[in-house]
């Protein structure tokens, strides 16, 4: 992790950001006037990485390996294509990886993210199904297919889901929000109630918790945004909390019904470049949902 600490305060600039229209000069908050929005630098693609991906590639041309070898380095450099932001060379190594090994659990899980992402739920809830069945203590299988749920407009079955997961880190404010954002398609009163009760063992210390705070009215957006930056050591910390905290904005404007709003901070999220993070994943997924929608009302 690059150590730039004392180049933060360049970082925290205001903001040119994206609308469905080209760009504004400023963005500003909604609910909150003459709100500055941080932005980090994009992160750049991690060196070690690619040196990585092509040692991995060097290795399966080993001759000598057997089939269990042969999997887990596809799977190794699967997982790095999958940091690097690209999806289709992933894909096609862990294929390769879980037809060489049809039992390597984390294969089907990422297998799983990635039909979430192209919205092929019957095969993602499949490819979950197999991580549990081969691992049943492997916890993000739990997130993860109560994502493909979400998005899959299976709310309840979601809400299960991540459920199981809150009940293994109460303390985890992730977690929760993914909770509610699941319960909330159900009964957004009732969500309320329960991300507030929840919200009683998260610890006050933890950025993330904060999240929580402004989905429950008890810090407003102008303070959220404000404390951002705080405690952040490194460029690509930052980066990773500006990740975070757009998508769950984005999703918050959605609530509202304020689609162009939630558009904007749907692809600042993007912006980050924090490829791994489910945040940056779906903020994708979120777009792409959103102008299928808009396609078929210009149809209609």
């Amino acid at each position: 992790m690059p150590k730039r600490g004392n180049r933060l305060r360049l970082l925290l600039l205001p903001l040119l950001c994206m609308s469905l229209l080209g760009c504004q000069s400023t963005q500003q908050a909604a609910d909150v006037p003459n709100v500055t929005v941080p932005f980090a630098v994009p992160l750049a693609a991690n060196f070690r990485n690619e040196i990585a991906i092509a040692r991995y590639s060097e290795l399966l041309q080993n001759k000598t390996l057997d089939s269990e070898q042969q999997a887990q380095l596809f799977y190794n450099r699967g997982m790095l294509y999958d940091s690097l932001g690209l999806t289709t060379l992933a894909r096609i190594d862990f294929n390769r990886a879980v037809k060489l090994k049809p039992d390597l659990a984390e294969v089907y899980n990422f297998l799983g993210i990635h039909h979430t992402l192209r919205q092929e739920y019957g095969t993602a809830y499949e490819m979950f199904d197999a991580v549990l069945e081969l691992n049943t203590d492997h916890e993000y299988a739990y997130l993860n297919r109560g994502i493909a749920l979400y998005y899959g407009e299976r709310p309840a079955l979601a809400a299960n889901d991540f459920e199981s997961f809150l009940e293994r880190s109460p303390q985890d404010p992730y977690r929760l929000m993914w909770l509610y954002l699941a319960e909330s398609e159900i009964d957004p009163v009732a969500a309320k109630a329960a991300l507030k009760q929840h919200s009683q063992a998260l610890n006050n210390d933890e950025w993330a918790t904060q999240l929580v705070q402004l989905y429950l009215g008890e810090l407003s957006q102008q303070a959220f945004l404000a404390q951002v930056g705080d405690g952040v050591k490194s460029q690509q910390e930052f980066a990773e909390r500006l990740c975070e905290a757009y998508f769950y904005l984005a999703k918050r404007y959605q609530a509202q019904g304020n689609t162009s709003k939630a558009i904007e901070f749907f692809k600042l999220a993007l912006a980050t470049n924090v490829y791994e993070f489910v945040e940056h994943k779906y903020a994708r997924l979120e777009l792409q949902i959103i102008a299928d929608e808009m396609n078929r009302a210009d149809v209609s």
